[in-house]
C-alpha cells in the first residue's frame, strides 16, 4: 500500500500512536511521517505509506500555518500549559498592547528551541536531558513568522486565540512565551491546532473517529493521496517509452532530447501512460538526474 495520509491528529495522542494506529490497520509495515506534533496539539500530520516513505526527506518545506490558544500572566518549564508552573505573575494588557509586542516576532527572526522538545544536542534529545533537570545550551534558529493576528481576545482572562503562519521549525510555545516575556508578564500556550502542513490543509485529512472504526486495509487505502500530489509545485515532464525505463533504472536521461526539460530545477517525472516514475534534477548540465526512484510496493 503506497500513497500519502493526511490525518487529523487529536490531542493526547504521539506522533507514534498515530504511526502505529495506521500501520496496524493498513497492513504495511513502511509507516512513516513528516514532523511530529506534540501530544497536545492537534490537527495535520503527513503519514507516507509503502513506496511513499522515501520520499519523506523530499518533501517541499512549505510554511505551516497553526491556530494557538495562550494565556498570559503564567511560566512554565514547558512553555505550555502541561507543564511546572514556575512563576504566576500580574498582568493588565490590552488586545492593541498584545498586538505591538507580537508585531516584532514577525518577519525573519531567531528562536531557542525550549528544552522539552525533541531536538538534538551531543547525540540526545533535549526532553530526556529536561526530564533528568538538567540543561544544556542550544543553538539559535532563524525563522520566519509570515503572519501573525489575533483572532480573539478575553483581556481580562488574559486569554488569546491566535493565527500563525510561518516557516518549517517554528516553535509556537516559544513564540508565545517570547511575547509574554516582552510583555512583562509571561504567557503558556494552552491549545495548539496546526491547519496547514506540506501542502496539505485539514480539508484533505481524515479523522480520528474514521481511523478508529477502520478494521480493512481498504479502510485506509481509499484516503490515500498520490505521492507526487506533494510535488505539485515542481513541473511535470513526460518522457518515452525507452526514456522511461532508462530513468526507472536509475539512470540519468539528456535534457537535449526533452521537449520540456529546460529550465534548472526538479521536475516530477512521468511515463507515456501517465505512471509517476520519480523526481529528477536538471542542473544545467544537459543531464536529468535522479533525485528519486517512485517504487509503487
Amino acid at each position: 500500500m503506497t500513497g500519502i495520509l493526511i490525518v487529523d491528529k487529536p490531542k493526547d495522542w504521539t506522533s507514534f500512536d498515530i504511526v502505529a494506529k495506521i500501520r496496524r490497520i493498513s497492513g504495511e509495515k513502511k509507516v512513516g511521517h513528516s514532523g511530529t506534533l506534540d501530544p497536545m496539539a492537534t490537527g495535520v500530520m503527513t503519514l507516507l505509506l509503502g513506496g511513499a516513505t522515501g520520499f519523506a526527506d523530499l518533501l517541499p518545506v512549505h510554511d505551516k500555518e497553526y491556530i494557538a490558544d495562550l494565556k498570559l500572566g503564567i511560566i512554565t518549564d514547558t512553555l505550555d500549559i502541561t507543564g511546572k508552573v514556575i512563576e504566576n505573575r500580574e498582568f493588565d494588557i490590552s488586545k492593541e498592547e498584545f498586538a505591538d509586542a507580537a508585531l516584532g516576532f514577525t518577519g525573519e527572526i531567531t528562536q531557542i528551541p525550549p528544552m522539552y522538545s525533541a531536538v538534538s544536542v551531543n547525540g540526545e534529545r533535549l526532553y530526556k536531558i529536561a526530564r533528568r533537570g538538567e540543561t544544556a545550551e542550544r543553538p539559535e534558529r532563524h525563522i520566519k513568522i509570515e503572519k501573525l493576528e489575533i483572532l480573539e481576545s478575553d483581556e481580562k482572562s488574559g486569554h488569546f486565540r491566535i493565527f500563525v503562519a510561518c516557516s518549517s521549525g517554528t516553535y509556537i510555545r516559544t513564540l508565545i512565551s517570547d511575547i509574554g516575556e516582552k510583555l512583562g508578564c509571561g504567557a503558556v500556550m494552552t491549545d495548539l491546532r496546526r491547519v496547514k502542513a506540506n501542502g496539505f490543509t485539514l480539508s484533505d485529512s481524515i479523522g480520528i473517529d474514521e481511523i478508529k472504526g477502520a478494521s480493512q486495509p481498504c479502510d485506509i487505502e481509499k484516503h490515500l493521496i498520490p505521492v507526487d500530489s506533494a510535488f505539485q509545485i515542481y513541473q511535470g515532464l513526460t518522457v518515452s517509452e525507452a526514456q522511461a525505463r532508462r530513468f526507472s533504472n536509475g539512470g540519468e536521461l539528456f535534457t537535449d532530447r526533452l521537449r520540456d526539460c529546460k529550465a534548472k530545477g526538479l521536475y516530477r517525472v512521468y511515463s507515456p501512460g501517465g505512471d509517476f516514475l520519480g523526481l529528477g534534477s536538471n542542473n544545467g548540465d544537459g543531464a536529468l538526474r535522479i533525485v528519486k526512484v517512485f517504487v509503487n510496493k
